[in-house]
């Protein structure tokens, strides 16, 4: 494991003064460390009656231009980057009066709490920019043979403890782990700084989010928020990590379902997260109050009403039987009534419920299931910016599809035009068919997704899939099996789809259109009396 030379002499800078003071207080009082420090750190460390060298006396040179350069000295990197092994380094060293350090203990400005401010200006976000601090880390890190340099409180308690186990040394295994740990904390630092900068020229040049162009660079930070039990089968090791904060702010929604409040419930499975973020982004396309039902990442039940506890009633009648087990996710607080209905009326079995928050009286009933998982993101606004997927070797990455098409720019080619009740309809299916696997056939009456064909090879299976569970659907509610709309979430490449959906009662389509046997789908419409809307624009999901 090999331990070098005695720790004889620190240099302390930290924004963060989470337990500071006693680690400088145990370096001096237990093994004789000489402590240097700067500003407000070497204020606090005094104050509280701990020997201290200002780092103006070490360097004899004063901070200067507002404390913009204090660290950035030979007396200071000299002392960190000497190589103890090398008799020209040391002479160098004694030559020109430069004592050596032997740990560092550094955190930084807080630049992604600064920008995490929307008042932030732009010069106090630039203020907020380290320099020292990092220039210390990466020279201590680089120099790990010989020197220690801690970035996190947390550490403090382990470099004591190897310190009293080796005579007031480190081992280098620990050097080099703690020198690790730097330069992945100033890799996240120069991302946050990058991110911000970008987004700000962006916003100055008028770059909105719908831009088409991507960087040229995507540089990731992950922190780690939980480790699973495992993946989506029990052999497969798992976690979820969140988004640092800056990267956060340019990829994510403003209530995303990583940073969600989890106020009961066992822990969420994979399975359960990626069944979570399917059905929190299906509800939230939605302005109207709007329950989804979500089962294996397909919405089997959806539904817009007056309330949530109304949609969630009506989603629920659409598929009962998938509903077992699923995901309930609304983008209204929750109310007691949609709790009584569906944990007492419906004796539902519920995975998940997720909603922005929660009435008192549902948490006072949620309570007594203990093991149900209950979210509250405390908001249901926007969407992510930025989709991402691991393929071997690399990363996907796109703009997150959204329904935001203005009805106004759809065309109708047919010859039957859709009513009004109709065209409601439609726009409804037309937001949920996004959220069911491709190819992707939505049936809906009465604003409920009553049946669904998800991702079946070919869009004429999805077809039949689609209206046969619309018709059962209606049977179990007691209401005619006729009246629906369909929406294909990509064109139909051939009439026999048409066909199919004429054959189950449907009245109105909605599709993007764009096939080379367009015409062929519009005749078939016009012999059937259907209405179809073009809208455009095709929503896959893989």
């Amino acid at each position: 494991m090999g331990c070098d030379r005695k720790i004889e002499r620190a240099l302390i800078s930290v924004t963060d003064k989470t337990g500071v003071v006693d680690f400088a207080r145990a370096l001096v009082e237990n093994f004789g460390v000489e402590i240097i420090s700067t500003g407000g750190t070497a204020r606090a460390i005094e104050e509280a009656g701990v020997p201290v060298t200002p780092i103006e006396d070490f360097t004899g040179f004063p901070e200067m231009m507002d404390g913009r350069v204090k660290t950035l000295h030979p007396k200071v990197h000299g002392a960190l980057l000497a190589r103890r092994d090398s008799e020209e380094h040391m002479a160098q060293a004694a030559e020109h009066g430069i004592k050596l350090i032997d740990l560092v203990v550094v955190n930084l400005y807080e630049f992604e709490k600064t920008v995490a401010d929307p008042d932030v200006t732009f010069a106090d976000a630039i203020e907020h920019i380290d320099i020292g601090g990092p220039s210390m880390l990466r020279s201590a890190a680089k120099n790990n043979d010989s020197v220690t340099v801690v970035c996190d409180p947390a550490d403090y308690g382990c470099v004591l403890e190897e310190m009293r186990l080796h005579g007031g040394s480190t081992t280098k295994r620990t050097r080099r782990r703690l020198a690790a740990k730097v330069y992945t904390r100033t890799a996240a630092y120069d991302t946050a700084i990058s991110l911000w900068l970008n987004a700000y020229l962006d916003a100055e040049e008028g770059v909105g989010e719908a831009s088409s162009e991507m960087p040229d660079e995507l540089d990731l930070h992950l922190q780690l928020v939980d480790t699973l039990r495992y993946g989506e089968n029990p052999h497969q090791p798992a976690a979820v990590y969140r988004f640092a904060d800056e990267f956060r702010r340019f990829g994510s929604s403003a209530n995303p379902l990583v940073g969600a409040t989890q106020i009961q419930g066992k822990a969420l499975s994979y399975n359960n997260l990626l069944d979570a973020d399917a059905a929190w982004n299906a509800v939230r396309e939605f302005d109207e109050p709007a329950c989804v039902i979500l089962k294996h990442q397909n919405p089997c039940g959806s539904a817009v009403a007056a309330d949530v506890a109304t949609a969630y009633d009506r989603a629920f009648a659409c598929d009962p039987k998938s509903a077992f087990g699923g995901i309930i996710a609304v983008n209204r607080e929750m109310p007691f009534e949609l709790v009584e209905h569906a944990f007492d009326q419906n004796k539902q079995f519920v995975e998940v419920l997720i909603a922005p928050s929660y009435s008192p009286e549902a948490l006072e009933r949620l309570s007594k299931r203990t093991n149900l998982r209950v979210l509250a993101t405390g908001g249901a606004d926007g969407h992510a910016k930025l989709e991402l997927r691991s393929v071997d070797g690399g990363m996907l990455v796109q703009r997150v599809d959204t329904v935001d098409e203005d009805p106004s720019d759809f065309t109708c080619p047919t010859t039957r035009k859709p009513t009004d009740a109709e065209m409601t309809d439609l726009l409804f299916a037309w937001r949920v068919v996004k959220t069911v696997k491709s190819n992707a056939i939505l049936v809906a009456k009465n604003q409920m997704g009553v049946g669904m064909g998800p991702g079946q090879p070919n869009r004429v299976d999805s077809a039949r899939m689609a209206c046969e569970r619309a018709e059962a659907a209606c049977r179990d509610m007691g209401v005619a099996a006729s009246g629906f709309v369909a929406a294909s979430d990509a064109f139909f490449p051939f009439r026999d789809n048409v066909d199919v959906l004429a054959e189950h009662g449907v009245t109105a389509i909605i599709q993007p259109g764009g096939s080379v046997r367009d015409d062929e789908s519009i005749k078939a419409c016009d012999d059937h009396g259907i209405a179809m809307i073009f809208t455009g624009t095709r929503h896959f999901r893989h």
